[in-house]
């Protein structure tokens, strides 16, 4: 069986970054999936799933409310190896396109106070497995070490 594309990628060189993982065809239509890598597989912690909730929810909720991608919006959550996350935009996009769009979203997390939307029993599935004091400072940690200072290296998977 043929491995699919995101396992012939070498974790071991992959940094924390914006990449483009996939671009699919369906009615005409191209998806493009973004690897959106907070941690450095296999050399640093991965996050918790409680932090990864917290980012889901807000993640989520910023996105769908934006004004300008609200419409493109396919899908956005976890990596299961809880590492990072997929974003899925209908449109033929490369990383520069949405780094911006990142930006603005991981700054909403860091500055988000309250209570985390959807984080309630009829709203969610698991709603007591959210952090988001650890939420927030993943998104502070992903804006200063990635996002605001983004390299071309780290918009397109290693060889």
């Amino acid at each position: 069986m043929e491995l699919i594309k995101s396992f012939t990628i070498d974790h071991m060189k992959l940094m924390p970054g914006l990449y483009v993982s996939r671009k699919d065809v369906t009615g005409g239509v191209t998806l493009t999936t973004f690897d959106i890598r907070m941690t450095r597989p296999n050399y640093e912690p991965v996050m918790n799933t409680a932090e990864i909730h917290a980012i889901e929810h807000l993640g989520a909720t910023f996105l769908r409310n934006d004004e300008a991608w609200a419409d493109k919006v396919v899908y956005f959550g976890p990596m299961g190896c809880r590492t990072g996350f997929y974003l899925i935009l209908a449109g033929d996009y490369d990383s520069k396109d949405i780094i911006e769009l990142m930006i603005s979203m991981y700054e909403f997390i860091r500055d988000y106070q309250g209570k985390v939307p959807g984080a309630a029993p009829k709203e969610c599935g698991n709603y007591l497995d959210i952090n988001l004091p650890m939420a927030v400072y993943m998104a502070d940690r992903y804006l200063r070490e990635t996002l605001y200072n983004i390299t071309e290296d780290r918009l397109v998977y290693p060889e």
